[in-house]
């Protein structure tokens, strides 16, 4: 027997935060997630899914993910009925190539994704090549631009932990910049790789002036100081290289369109691969696939304020690519006030994770938890 979908659930979401998280634009106290309901054979079978929106990258906001996941499910190419996953992947393949539906075809992908497993008693990841599987992964720390005082706290919690890949905000500061990278060094010394994120907030004299630092602290990897066509970036790209600090595209590359022109250019040695903001796992898969081609490194990357539902999809894109240089995500017991999910999905000593137990995504979602968050709600009976 198919799968039959009945009915689609769009809730869009406010998650708190247990603190403050700060980037160099702007300071969030939670997150708005959408998440996407599959209902099936008559209740018996939910799949969900969710995507995180980021306006600043994408153009993406909550009311543009509904609206987007409400057209979609419109479609005739639709799958209402599912036998095969192929259904499902022909018609994520069907939907539009642009950045301002990604976070929707995410959140919508996943949940049908999660809906089949759960029917078919498999998990997500048994639906894709296991090529570069590997059981065990390694989670990264995000460091926030903080006073010192949250930094210290920050920096004590990651050594307790055991995390030696950090990914350090900075903003348009110098000096407050080098003071962090001060404190990290003095609280965590060398036992870790650290990479400097400043979300294009730095203009080329800034970025110049940095370099000393970068390379005082032993910065392995710049993420996208500033946008790449900023006069005279690629010069900045070659002293960044001969430096021996690698460049990484993150908010230039939101897309398979994009990261093909980045990877033309030749100025970035490293892509962060964000499952929400490449259109979820069917995308993210073949863009990795093409950064393997062209001999470019990658990371997963995450959002701030992925709930369980996104993390636990993030976790199998993980464990999909062992060949992943660094993973972030599974933040949800340290940054989350609030979940979706029953149990937090996060990692062990090391930023050590593995598999999820259960079927689809493997996590079980609160539904007391989505209708207790949810600041607008839209259904869809399918008929």
């Amino acid at each position: 027997m198919p799968l039959h979908i009945d009915q689609i659930n769009i809730y869009s979401l406010h998650v708190p935060f247990k603190r403050d998280f700060s980037i160099s634009y702007e300071t969030l106290d939670g997150s708005k997630p959408v998440v996407v309901e599959v209902l099936a054979n008559e209740g018996k079978i939910k799949g969900y899914g969710e995507g995180l929106p980021v306006k600043e990258v994408t153009g993406e906001k909550p009311q543009t993910v509904t609206q987007a996941v409400a057209s979609f499910v419109a479609q005739d190419a639709f799958p209402s009925q599912i036998e095969n996953v192929d259904q499902i992947f022909s018609f994520v393949e069907s939907l539009p190539e642009k950045k301002e539906v990604s976070a929707a075809i995410c959140s919508l992908e996943s949940a049908l994704l999660d809906a089949i497993g759960r029917y078919q008693k498999k998990t997500i990841t048994e639906y894709f090549s296991k090529d570069f599987w590997t059981d065990i992964i390694y989670y990264g720390a995000p460091i926030p631009l903080s006073d010192e005082e949250t930094l210290i706290q920050v920096c004590a919690m990651i050594k307790k932990l055991g995390l030696t890949h950090l990914r350090v905000k900075a903003g348009a500061d110098l000096e407050q910049n080098e003071a962090s990278l001060r404190a990290i060094r003095s609280i965590l010394a060398h036992n870790c790789e650290v990479r400097v994120d400043p979300n294009q907030a730095w203009d080329i004299e800034l970025a110049y002036n940095h370099l000393p630092i970068l390379e005082k602290y032993d910065v392995e990897v710049l993420e996208e100081p500033m946008p790449p066509d900023t006069p005279g970036f690629s010069g900045f790209a070659r002293a960044t290289l001969e430096a021996g600090i690698k460049l990484m595209a993150c908010e230039s590359a939101p897309t398979f369109q994009e990261v093909m022109r980045i990877v033309e250019q030749g100025l970035f040695q490293m892509i962060n691969v964000k499952l929400t903001r490449s259109g979820g796992l069917t995308r993210s898969l073949k863009t990795i696939q093409y950064l393997r081609r062209k001999g470019i490194s990658f990371q997963i990357g995450c959002s701030r304020g992925e709930t369980g539902i996104l993390s636990a999809a993030g976790r199998a894109l993980g464990l999909l690519c062992r060949d992943a240089v660094y993973i972030d995500g599974s933040y949800d017991a340290f940054l989350l006030k609030e979940n979706t999910t029953s149990q937090d999905v996060s990692f062990g000593f090391g930023g050590e994770a593995g598999p999820l137990p259960g079927h689809g995504l493997g996590v079980e979602v609160d539904p007391q938890q989505l209708r207790k968050l949810c600041f607008s709600f839209h259904e869809i009976p399918i008929t």
